[in-house]
């Protein structure tokens, strides 16, 4: 039977993104209930409080941190991957768990490794035999194909299409329906680390780290 004991799940942040995936939040926390009655979601932001989005109260970090919750956990739902990491390294100091968030239509195949903080959106794949960081944001109609290796912190937006065999470096960012060529065993397509790929992009050779593409076929974005 479950506890009385209180839990408290924080979405850090409350912009789009961190709204979009609060229904996930609530989804996935069923499983929470089996180890208390009490369950409730919030949002968490740096400064604001004494606020309701969409039905949750808004705490601040030091409200969240403060809060008599037997247990907490949280995820961060902010597109920025460097804020996401410094947040997510806050938060685990202070010992809040991670929770990952995935949508109910949300799908993973076989020998699927995905690491702690993930949050899979609706109809979100990722299919078989693909290594997954930490903090992974795969976002609506997203998905990872066989084979890939993918680091921490990366974003997918939505409609991205990651074929079989590519590498993707941390804290990359693939933009709205981009495509990413299919590469070969031992010899992947390679997104190197802060790579971003612009939005419809179709990717078809290496890109370095820190290099922002676009176009089809995705060329290096000049700026005057």
């Amino acid at each position: 039977m479950a506890g009385n004991e209180r839990i408290l799940v924080g979405v850090v942040g409350v912009g789009g993104f961190a709204k979009e995936i609060m229904p996930l939040a609530r989804h996935s926390s069923e499983a929470l209930k089996s180890i208390s009655e009490s369950v409730e979601l919030v949002f968490v932001d740096r400064d604001q409080s004494d606020a309701v989005v969409n039905g949750h109260r808004v705490l601040s970090e030091d409200e969240f941190f403060a809060d008599s919750a037997s247990k907490k956990f949280f995820n961060v739902g902010i597109g920025d991957s460097k804020i996401r990491q410094r947040i997510s390294e806050k938060f685990l100091a202070k010992r809040v768990e991670p929770l990952d968030f995935r949508a109910k239509s949300a799908v993973t195949y076989d020998a699927v490794d995905i690491g702690e903080g993930a949050v899979l959106c609706d109809n979100s794949i990722a299919t078989s035999n693909c290594r997954i960081g930490r903090f992974f944001h795969l976002n609506i109609n997203a998905y990872v194909a066989h084979d890939c290796e993918i680091g921490d912190f990366v974003t997918f937006a939505p409609s991205v299409c990651c074929n079989g065999f590519v590498s993707i470096g941390d804290h990359s960012y693939i933009g709205t329906g981009a495509v990413l060529r299919h590469g070969k065993r031992g010899q992947p397509l390679v997104i190197g680390e802060g790579a971003v790929v612009g939005m419809g992009a179709v990717v078809t050779k290496d890109i370095p780290p820190y290099t922002t593409v676009i176009g089809n076929p995705a060329r290096p974005m000049v700026t005057n």
